[in-house]
């Protein structure tokens, strides 16, 4: 590019040099003619004489064409051939000259032409010049090779002789002898040839000093030497030189055409040079230069590219309206660009249009469409298109695999999500990481920890490197499985790839608070803080919940001021969190700031809290913070629920809150109370159940609830005959007890062998009409069947249907153990028939109590035939203890 520093890059155009026409007094030679109508087209070249004929005018007068407009007259002779070809029918043989001189036809005859493309004497000169391509650089002569042609090729025959050369040596050394020649006169023609030829073999350096050559001729360059330049820098990817040459041309008002810029697109593009692209499409649109559809697929893919979303769908809609039909790369990437914005409804319009002018999707349209449906959780439309996919022949690869995987695992169908993986493996497709992570996380989702681990194992045996996300995968499957030393070197490798991300810190504090281990936990917490990991509103959850509940109020209130000073302190339960412990309310101001219904967010930060006051109130300003929280609204309501979470965990921190609550006169609930004295039966201490149910059993809101405790209570301290003297005494009294009571006693009571007392239970609940569950009803019937009351049982059975509660598998498996011992045999079967009639998997428990009441009625073969059966279902035998 250095060589063309030259006036062509710094100067106005040249101005083309003023033509002279000799006037000739000799009338006009006799012509033959060789065509019906005569051509007014003649190359200037190919008569040397002037035969006054008229001179077509210049297309542009102001902007005249070099050489005489020798371009416009070949331009317009081939039209006029064109035309007479079609005028004479497809056998037409049109001559070349269809006006000659006599002189010119004594050339005609002497050069033996008949009918060739060129004479004798030009492919002999073509000959000659190719047979040097045998020969090494320096061992041959060109004005030696052509001695003998000289003065007998006229330009016009130089030309075709240089045009026909196949290596740019040839060019090189003929145009060389060439411009030695008498008949040689300088052409943009004959330079645009050379560059060309220079252009395809990429010597750039020759083309550059051509072209300086040919300015310094005083050839004006026109569209095509311009064009051929610039092709030539964009095949080689000279891209630089490239815009700095179209630079020029521009500036000298040199109108390119509309395939020069195609081909600078092309190879812009190929280097993902987009804006470069984007900057040649507008100049382009300045100079109204009409794009055709090729253009159009190229600018639309650097547009989408280069993140101009917007102007990408407007250049679609303009390609759509001038009638060029787009392809389906270019409805792909804007299907995909468009999924990936979430305009949903715009995705799909663009794929029915797509559909209705004929085109089938490729994988990609497929995938960038799936994966807009999972985004958006139409699982629906996602299992149709993937019908479609197999009806319209588009091959599923392993992207759109993975994607139905995840499907699959979210629609819940588990099998399917299996076969799925299955199939990719048996297709020898199963070869990227992400199939397998996703996989993976499908059997965590369904609990299946096992098989998620087998997957990555199986992963690491096929020699496919584990990547970040699969040491976060991995980390998760130990998390779950609970192997602590698994997970922490599985964390280990994790940071070797770069900081763990927030969700594996999460993960791995759930795991030291799972398994008790606070001190591992505020070590790993030290650690996170120590690394400077980014927190999410999850991950400082968790570090609260450590803080909190290991009394650590410093590391709570370091913490708090190192967020506030980042200002990293979005979210509910970070504003809440900050608020709590700042004191930043009262009651005036309540509902202000707090609002209900509660977010979770919200109650677990008051929680925490709550818990770090209760932990730390020996110190002054906690006990002050702990009363002025559980007087406001907001501080009972998240109590009472800490009260009912703690208490059935059997924490001491429940008991002191709802001593604290008593004394400052807070609103306990019935549910918390209740909690408390099922919490005091578990832990044998039934005197404080009693005193905490005496306090509350004359202003109860929620009778089944306190009254439901006391029953649980007495149990849980092995008092069954309390339990059903207390019930006898409140039934007395007119109070009612829940299904979920009833059940729990009658169990109680059947289980201690006191069948009179649970019959009575049975018999009270009819009398006064309770509306028992299933599970209360099932629970009836077992314990008559165990008192061996088997009429009362059935009776029981009956009224359940009566009252149309829908039984259960266990209905029907205890109905045939009382059919069964009754020696009902066919009940029994029609027992275990309906239940198959159900539509739900059966257990071993029901086909092994149908197979030994077969067998104690001697039905050796049904026994068999149905054992058979329960093995074809995949149930195998030996697992019910």
């Amino acid at each position: 590019m250095e060589s063309l520093k030259s006036s062509f890059l710094h100067s106005s155009p040249l101005q083309p040099p003023p033509k002279h026409r000799s006037k000739h007094n000799q009338p006009p030679p006799c012509t033959i003619l060789c065509c019906i109508k005569p051509d007014p087209w003649s190359l200037s070249s190919g008569n040397p004489k002037n035969l006054n004929k008229p001179k077509p005018k210049s297309k542009n007068p102001k902007n005249p064409l070099p050489d005489d407009n020798a371009r416009r007259i070949i331009k317009a002779k081939a039209q006029y051939l064109s035309v007479l070809r079609r005028n004479q029918g497809s056998r037409a043989q049109t001559p070349k000259w269809i006006k000659r001189t006599p002189e010119q036809m004594v050339q005609y005859l002497e050069d033996d032409r008949n009918g060739h493309f060129y004479g004798r004497h030009v492919v002999a000169a073509i000959k000659r010049v190719r047979s040097t391509s045998e020969m090494r650089e320096g061992e041959y002569n060109m004005r030696e090779l052509m001695s003998s042609f000289v003065t007998k090729l006229s330009f016009r025959e130089m030309c075709v002789v240089l045009k026909e050369q196949k290596s740019w040596r040839q060019v090189r050394d003929f145009f060389a002898w060439m411009k030695l020649q008498l008949s040689y006169r300088p052409s943009v023609i004959v330079y645009t040839v050379v560059l060309r030829a220079y252009g395809q073999v990429g010597k750039l350096k020759l083309a550059e000093e051509t072209f300086l050559e040919m300015l310094e001729a005083g050839c004006e360059p026109d569209e095509v030497a311009c064009g051929t330049m610039l092709c030539s820098y964009a095949r080689w990817g000279r891209h630089k030189a490239m815009i700095s040459f179209y630079s020029a041309v521009e500036e000298r008002g040199i109108r390119l055409s509309a395939a020069v810029f195609n081909f600078m697109l092309s190879s812009l593009q190929k280097k993902s040079c987009h804006s470069d692209v984007i900057y040649l499409w507008r100049k382009m649109a300045d100079k109204r230069i009409a794009p055709n559809h090729f253009t159009y697929t190229v600018v639309i893919s650097s547009l989408v590219k280069g993140g101009m979303s917007e102007e990408s769908l407007k250049t679609f809609n303009e390609m759509k309206n001038l009638g060029f039909v787009p392809e389906e790369s270019t409805y792909s990437l804007l299907i995909s660009l468009t999924s990936k914005l979430g305009y949903k409804d715009k995705a799909l319009y663009l794929y029915d249009d797509m559909r209705s002018v004929g085109i089938v999707p490729s994988n990609f349209t497929c995938a960038s469409l799936l994966a807009l449906y999972y985004r958006t959780s139409d699982y629906s439309k996602a299992c149709s298109l993937f019908t479609e996919m197999e009806k319209y022949g588009v091959i599923a690869d392993e992207v759109i695999y993975g994607l139905m995987i995840r499907i699959y695992g979210k629609l819940g169908l588990y099998d399917d999500a299996q076969k799925t993986f299955a199939e990719i493996g048996r297709l020898g497709q199963l070869s990227d990481e992400k199939t397998y992570t996703t996989m993976a996380q499908v059997h965590l989702s369904f609990g299946n920890f096992d098989q998620a681990l087998d997957v990555m194992e199986r992963m690491k045996s096929n020699n496919i490197q584990y990547l970040r996300f699969s040491y976060i995968v991995l980390l998760q499957c130990y998390v779950v499985k609970g192997d602590l030393s698994s997970a922490e070197a599985a964390y280990q490798e994790l940071s070797k790839t770069g900081l763990p991300d927030a969700m594996s810190c999460k993960n791995m504090l759930n795991l030291y608070l799972r398994l008790r281990l606070s001190e591992k936990a505020k070590s790993f917490v030290d650690q996170i803080r120590k690394d400077q990991i980014e927190f999410d509103e999850e991950l400082f959850m968790m570090i609260m919940k450590v803080y909190c509940k290991g009394r650590m109020l410093r590391e709570v209130e370091q913490l708090m001021e190192e967020l506030s000073v980042s200002k990293k302190t979005e979210g509910p339960f970070f504003q809440t969190f900050i608020m709590a412990m700042n004191g930043q309310y009262d009651r005036s101001a309540e509902y202000e700031n707090w609002s209900e219904p509660l977010d979770q967010p919200v109650i677990i930060a008051i929680e925490l809290v709550l818990t770090l006051c209760l932990t730390t109130q020996n110190e002054a300003k906690m006990k002050e913070k702990l009363e002025c929280l559980l007087k406001s609204k907001i501080g009972q309501s998240v109590a009472n629920r800490m009260i009912g979470k703690l208490a059935k965990d059997g924490d001491t921190i429940a008991e002191n809150l709802h001593e604290l609550m008593l004394k400052i006169g807070c609103r306990l609930e019935d549910a918390s109370k209740a909690s408390m004295i099922r919490m005091y039966g578990r832990q044998k201490k039934l005197k404080q159940a009693q005193e905490v149910f005496a306090a509350v059993a004359d202003s109860a809101t929620d009778g089944n609830a306190i009254y439901g405790s006391m029953i649980v209570s007495y149990i849980a301290s092995d008092r069954e005959e309390d339990a059903y003297l207390f019930y006898k005494e409140q039934t007395r009294k007119g109070h009612k007890f829940s299904p979920v009571s009833i059940s729990i006693l009658v169990k109680a009571l059947t289980t201690c062998g006191k069948y009179f007392q649970a019959e009575e239970v049975i018999r009270h609940s009819f009398q006064e009409n309770l509306e028992l569950d299933t599970v209360a009803y099932n629970t009836c019937i077992q314990a008559m069947s165990e008192a061996g009351k088997l009429q009362f049982a059935i009776r029981i059975y009956e009224r359940m249907l009566s009252l149309n509660i829908s039984p259960s598998i266990q209905t029907y498996n205890t109905m045939i153990s009382v059919y069964g011992r009754g020696r009902n045999l066919d009940k029994a079967v029609d027992m275990f028939n309906m239940a198959l009639a159900m539509g739900e998997a059966l257990d071993e428990k029901i086909y092994t109590n149908m197979i030994c009441h077969y067998g104690k009625a001697g039905k050796v073969h049904e026994a068999s035939a149905l054992f058979c059966k329960m093995q074809e279902e995949g149930i195998q035998p030996g697992k019910v203890g």
